[in-house]
């Protein structure tokens, strides 16, 4: 069954952390954390709509100038999302720079900020053609554990402790609505922009009884239509089961209270990118640092019931011994699921 969307790291497990989740059928994308961008292309930066930040260390935030850059010049608007603080770490960078020539673009970019507090959503606008002068829109909403919210899917999120707050954080789909390619085949229809709109129409409950418009493209030019109503063409084509639940979590401590919230937020995880820092052996500089063991990672894993594990953010201390935190994961959480 083919997937809505498709996470993938955007380094090697010992380079900076990031999760780019790419939306099947859209040019469109998400990220998680801010780490070193450079191995994205631009065309891939420029599908992101919406950055969630863990926090503002720098392996989690330096990408901020490389996506900044990519954005500017262009008429989008780019939604970031961070923890208590994040205000001033976006200003701090926008301030370091000069801004002279931005009010003559053609096309103004615009960056919207949330400041994810314990109870309260904050956010704050910044056009560049006022030179990223901050705009407080004055916008509170209460924060219960929803960030963003769509008719396909929302990404939740909970306040972990890293010493700091940080983010921990799941892109949670609605339902899956998967499309039959035999279906599609046996009616003459194209793959295309359409299935999007069909997906919508369906997650969003409009009238099956309605008309839907099945469309061919060529160069972003509609050539060709053919309508159905809308469930007719459903049942056809259509089959719905449980949406992916992809879940992060980076920079925590790994006590009780943290594992606690991993488990209310991530439970029944599909795919679970989780840090694992340090080997066991190693535990108390790892609790030292607020950091997951492998052996912790793999225990969690375990808690939430995750269907697919991956881990990243190894400590460089381990280079050429990735295998052992792998194995040393690997075997706790198949001892918890056992157990």
């Amino acid at each position: 069954m083919s997937a809505s969307f498709h996470p993938r790291l955007i380094n090697d497990p010992f380079s900076d952390p990031g999760l780019y989740i790419a939306f099947r059928f859209q040019r469109r994308a998400i990220l998680f954390d801010l780490g070193d961008l450079h191995s994205l292309s631009s065309r891939d930066l420029l599908k992101i709509s919406h950055v969630f930040v863990t926090h503002a260390h720098m392996d989690h935030f330096i990408g901020f100038d490389t996506l900044l850059r990519t954005c500017l010049g262009r008429d989008r608007e780019l939604h970031l999302f961070g923890p208590p603080g994040i205000f001033r770490h976006v200003e701090g960078k926008l301030g370091g720079y000069t801004w002279n020539l931005v009010d003559e673009y053609e096309y103004p970019f615009r960056l919207r900020v949330t400041e994810v507090g314990p109870e309260i959503l904050r956010s704050r606008r910044y056009l560049c053609n006022k030179r990223f002068a901050p705009e407080d829109l004055h916008l509170e909403a209460p924060f219960e554990g929803v960030l963003l919210k769509e008719p396909s899917f929302r990404v939740e999120a909970t306040l972990l402790d890293h010493r700091i707050p940080c983010l921990g954080l799941c892109l949670v789909e609605n339902i899956h609505i998967h499309i039959l390619k035999e279906e599609l085949d046996a009616l003459g229809l194209p793959t295309g922009p359409w299935i999007t709109r069909f997906k919508k129409a369906l997650l969003e409950e409009k009238d099956l009884s309605s008309e839907f418009a099945v469309t061919w493209e060529q160069g972003g030019e509609v050539v060709k239509r053919r309508v159905f109503g809308l469930g007719e063409l459903a049942g056809r084509i259509a089959k719905t089961s449980p949406g992916q639940k992809i879940c992060y979590v980076t920079d925590v401590a790994g006590d009780e209270k943290n594992r606690r919230k991993i488990r209310d937020l991530a439970g029944g995880a599909s795919h679970l990118f989780i840090e694992a820092a340090f080997l066991d052996e190693d535990r108390e500089l790892a609790r030292e640092k607020y950091h997951l063991t492998a052996r912790d990672a793999g225990e969690i894993a375990s808690e939430v019931g995750a269907g697919q594990v991956t881990l990243f953010h190894f400590s460089p201390r381990y280079m050429g011994r990735e295998t052992e935190l792998e194995k040393e994961a690997g075997e706790a959480f198949s001892i918890r699921m056992k157990g």
